[in-house]
């Protein structure tokens, strides 16, 4: 995410220093000599950031920061300050500023408080979104099948409940999006929603994520950091891809899931936390526990109401209704006017295994509607790969699993496609009639412009 940052120091040495240091970072840097300016800025341009000096002539950082905040009441101000006047610093912050800096600052440390305040921004703008979208409680969950209104039951009978919940499904079948119902749905919807992908972090640094730590803690602990526990407090923490969790780690998280209390790394001091734990998976876990790769007893802690989220091949009736939706959302993000669908696709849908369920049908419908020149979309808008049925992720080779019609038709289909679209060549290196092509193409539902 790309910030507008406002700097002001009377000083001009360490303007020119600061906007050099913050311009690498490949944000937007304005600067400002004295604190009159700066509220001048500010009243004419929405800012991100705020990063003031607290020792100025004329209007000082701290009289700058409360008019700051009535001005744009969402800024994160970061005050800096000498190592004499740290009070001044504290007198700042529980005036609502984010963090300080003492002088003089050295430039890794403004960037690393730059990454922190833009992942900050990011996490407040999206819960802002989130909670602005909650017209209805599962409007960004579509479907009517009757296994998705089970499920938008199970989700309206337990939300308010403590007890952990468990979603599981394949890659792209929406686990996500049913933990955040979970959350909206609940008394807690107001409250944080945090989340850690367990396997997006090197393991050596999901503890420290998950729990926080304590200045000196450790090489490069410059200074306290919450964990994503205690930034969930009163709300929720969506564990995403539990199985990929260190099984070091598994032990201390099922205490911290007993206790409801932790410590950060580096420190003796007990934190008490009241969080609703939802995890996901697309792993067998109990094939997992088998292997000795995850923690029983952990499981059946996570594990006390389970959501399955099934696949798309298994709800196709709920096709027309994400296509309609996806088609929505992405006129509205490329300014687009698609407006309808041939039947000749939902067709072609009806038939595709989708092995990447939602999220791959969402990239289809993006695509198509990106580079669609007409309002109106055809099969041509689509790939080659979704008319060979269960044979679309066989690119290189026929498996020998498939059936004699499965295979004719990917050869037919793939030899038309060496050849460009010309039947005759394609007839020749197949030998077949072009009328046997056309015969064919005609069985499988596809014209001459698909």
């Amino acid at each position: 995410m790309k910030m507008n940052i406002l700097v002001v120091d009377d000083d001009q040495l360490v303007n020119d220093f600061l906007a050099e240091a913050l311009s690498r970072t490949g944000h937007n840097i304005d600067t400002c000599l004295s604190g009159e300016d700066a509220l001048e800025e500010l009243a004419d341009k929405r800012y991100d950031m705020l990063v003031s000096d607290i020792k100025m002539k004329g209007i000082d950082g701290i009289t700058l920061l409360k008019e700051a905040k009535k001005i744009q009441p969402e800024i994160v101000a970061v005050m800096m300050t000498a190592y004499g006047t740290v009070e001044n610093a504290v007198d700042a912050m529980k005036l609502g500023a984010y963090d300080y800096l003492l002088k003089p600052v050295s430039p890794d440390a403004i960037e690393l408080l730059v990454a922190r305040t833009s992942e900050l921004i990011a996490l407040k703008k999206e819960n802002k979104q989130l909670r602005a979208d909650m017209a209805s409680r599962y409007q960004n969950i579509v479907g009517k099948s009757d296994k998705m209104k089970k499920i938008f039951e199970l989700i309206e009978s337990m939300a308010d409940a403590r007890s952990t919940v468990m979603i599981t499904g394949e890659s792209g079948t929406g686990k996500e999006l049913v933990a955040r119902a979970v959350h909206y749905a609940s008394s807690r919807q107001d409250k944080p929603f945090i989340k850690l992908n367990c396997a997006a972090l090197p393991e050596n640094l999901v503890e420290s994520e998950l729990f926080g730590y304590e200045k000196g803690a450790f090489t490069g602990a410059v200074r306290q950091h919450k964990g994503r526990f205690e930034l969930a407090d009163t709300g929720t923490l969506l564990l995403d891809e539990i199985s990929e969790i260190p099984p070091g780690l598994q032990a201390k998280l099922l205490r911290v899931l007993q206790e409801k209390e932790f410590e950060r790394i580096g420190s003796g001091t007990t934190i008490k936390v009241d969080v609703r734990i939802i995890a996901t998976s697309n792993q067998n876990l109990k094939e997992a526990i088998s292997k000795k790769k995850f923690r029983e007893d952990l499981f059946y802690r996570l594990n006390v109401i389970p959501i399955g989220v099934i696949p798309l091949r298994e709800r196709l009736e709920d096709i027309p209704l994400l296509t309609n939706h996806f088609i929505e959302k992405y006129n509205v993000e490329n300014n687009k006017e698609v407006k309808s669908v041939d039947d000749a696709v939902f067709r072609l849908f009806m038939k595709y295994h989708w092995p990447g369920n939602v999220r791959e049908l969402e990239n289809y419908i993006e695509r198509a509607v990106v580079t669609s020149p007409n309002n109106h979309l055809v099969r041509g808008d689509f790939p080659p790969e979704l008319a060979l049925g269960k044979l679309g992720d066989q690119i290189n080779s026929i498996d020998s699993g498939i059936t004699l019609a499965e295979g004719e038709k990917y050869l037919i289909l793939k030899t038309l496609e060496k050849c460009n679209g010309n039947k005759t060549r394609a007839a020749e290196l197949l030998d077949i009639t072009p009328r046997t092509i056309r015969n064919k193409l005609s069985e499988y539902e596809i014209t001459n412009s698909d």
